[in-house]
This record gives structure tokens, sequence and C-alpha cells, in this order.
């Protein structure tokens, strides 16, 4: 039998038989698919810690393993379909693009704070932005976030999950998704 390991970027290393007897199927540019195998093949060898990587801290909830992992601050997005289904639910759209990008048009329903105002040829966060949601909006509302492209609708459902919100997902690809399959828009 041969080794194999398996890495997590965070605390420990995991080592398994692997049976001799794997074909060639179950091999992918040269290392071993573990897809095909049973689960029954592996035998735990041993289980050593290795600490902690700086490689990809972001996934370091991987070490939670066996326990209830529970992001708040990385919001869900969604596709336009799916955010015109929860629209359609009773969501609230937020538009957070500049007041000249709404007026140019806009999702049906949709209600715009900008979160990026522009400044000569530049942009800056709108520093009034939580106020202003807090005035339209509740904590726990559930609201669908949108933009032009799908950067901005990203920061702004990130701070206001970090703000307490929680009923915030993401509108990936923002408006001009949304008018490019077709979907319903006001001007």
């Amino acid at each position: 039998m041969s080794t194999i390991s398996l890495h997590s970027t965070s605390f420990s290393l995991l080592e398994y038989q692997v049976p001799k007897n794997l074909t060639n199927r179950s091999r992918i540019n040269g290392s071993v698919s573990l897809i095909p195998m049973a689960r029954s093949q592996f035998q735990p060898q041993k289980r050593r810690n290795i600490g902690t990587s700086n490689r990809n801290p972001s996934f370091s909830w991987m070490a939670t393993v066996g326990e209830k992992v529970q992001s708040s601050t990385i919001p869900t997005s969604v596709p336009v379909r799916v955010a015109l289904e929860l629209l359609q639910a009773g969501h609230h759209y937020l538009d957070v693009r500049t007041a000249e990008e709404f007026s140019d048009g806009h999702a049906v329903g949709a209600i715009n704070i900008p979160y990026m105002l522009r400044i000569g040829s530049g942009m800056i966060k709108n520093p009034n932005f939580l106020e202003e949601v807090l005035d339209h909006f509740g904590k726990d509302d559930e609201i669908i976030i949108g933009c032009q492209l799908g950067k901005r609708s990203f920061m702004a459902a990130t701070d206001l999950l970090a703000a307490g919100f929680t009923g915030v997902t993401d509108i990936a690809g923002g408006y001009a998704a949304w008018t490019e399959s077709g979907l319903p828009t006001a001007s």
C-alpha cells in the first residue's frame, strides 16, 4: 500500500493507506483520485498536528470540521434570476449604485442608497451609508443588494452583515446581468 496525505490549511494533516489495486481510472494527471474509491478502503494511519498556515487564512474555518461553521461577515451571492424570485417573494431591493446610474435605469421597486459617491474623477465610500440604510430598513429585513457589476454590492453587503443585518443577499453580476437577462426595469 502507498500513503497519501490530505492537507488542510489550518490544523491537521491526515494520512490514509491507499490500496495497491487502484486502476489507472483512479488516477488523474498522475495523482490518485479518491472519488471512485469506497470509504471503506481508507484506513486512517495517524494524525499529527501541523499548526496553522498563513497561506490562505480565509479557509481557517476548515479546522472546525464536525462543528457548526457559521460566517456572518461573508454575504451570500445569488444569480439575478434568483434575485428576481426573492424580490417577488417580498425581499427589498437595495441598489447601491450612484444616483446617476440609478436614474439611467434600475430594477422595479429598487431603493437607491449609494455605497460609493463620485468625487471628481474618482469615488469614495459614502460615509453615511449605514445610517441611510437604517432609515429605510430594519436589521432583520430581507434585502437583496445590487450595483452595476457586483463589486460594490458585495462590499455593501459585507458591511451590512458586519453591522448586524441578518437578511442580506448580494446579487452576482449586478444591474448589467439583470438587464442582460431581460429582467424588469424602470427609469
